[in-house]
């Protein structure tokens, strides 16, 4: 099982003792810190008390059931993920389920291995960083967004097969890729790894993002491929 490097904080609303020792347990074990509560009502105060990076919510509890417990916290502008247990199969259920503001929906009985699974994905998918709109290496600028590229202040005109082979050298910057890997992305198809397509498209690239300015950042790596670099 993993272990997290930073606090994990998950919550389970669960009435159900030998579910929640059970579920506690395992995710203990898997280095999350637990706080569990019993009935909706108090597990909606500390929904809303504390920021949780997951929370597991039992559909059917006491005072106030699940859903409606997922429904308020969305209503108050609560992001956390929720993975919803139940009884319930059917697929209208799990429909209700995602409806209500749920992001995954787990049917009893289940097995840990899967519940371990599924949170961690919902906590995996929740502290991803957003994609960066822009790619920077050294004086070199690409704007996803605009699709301008310029270095050190200065617009470099790029055509489009030009511009996505820039993008893929500067997201993989320090790193070599072979003329298969730049078949593949480029041109999306497979051409024989001999043609000379790659060199003609890099030569290109060079003489525009390199040739006008002193320092090179596009190098040829023998043999093995190309690299963006300072």
């Amino acid at each position: 099982m993993a272990l997290y490097d930073a606090v994990v904080r998950a919550l389970l609303i669960e009435d159900d003792r030998t579910i929640a020792e059970f579920v506690a347990r395992g995710l203990k074990e898997a280095g999350f810190v637990i706080d569990h509560q019993s009935d909706g009502e108090v597990g909606l105060e500390a929904a809303l008390g504390q920021r949780y990076d997951v929370a597991i919510v039992d559909v059917m509890l006491p005072k106030r059931d699940g859903l409606s417990v997922i429904d308020e916290l969305r209503r108050r502008g609560v992001t956390t993920p929720v993975l919803i247990l139940s009884a319930r199969r059917s697929v209208d259920d799990r429909v209700k389920g995602l409806q209500a503001g749920g992001d995954d929906y787990l049917t009893k009985p289940f097995a840990f291995a899967e519940l371990l699974a599924r949170v961690q994905a919902l906590v995996r998918r929740a502290s991803r960083a957003p994609e960066p709109t822009t790619l920077t290496v050294e004086d070199l600028v690409l704007d996803l967004l605009s699709r301008r590229v310029t270095r050190n202040g200065q617009t470099i005109d790029l055509r489009p097969r030009e511009f996505t082979l820039l993008e893929y050298l500067m997201r993989n910057a320090g790193k070599v890729v072979s003329k298969t890997m730049i078949l593949s992305h480029v041109w999306e198809y497979n051409f024989d790894p001999q043609t000379n397509i790659v060199d003609v498209l890099v030569s290109r690239l060079r003489e525009k993002i390199d040739r006008p300015f002193e320092r090179k950042l596009l190098h040829t790596v023998r043999g093995v491929g190309y690299v963006l670099r300072a």
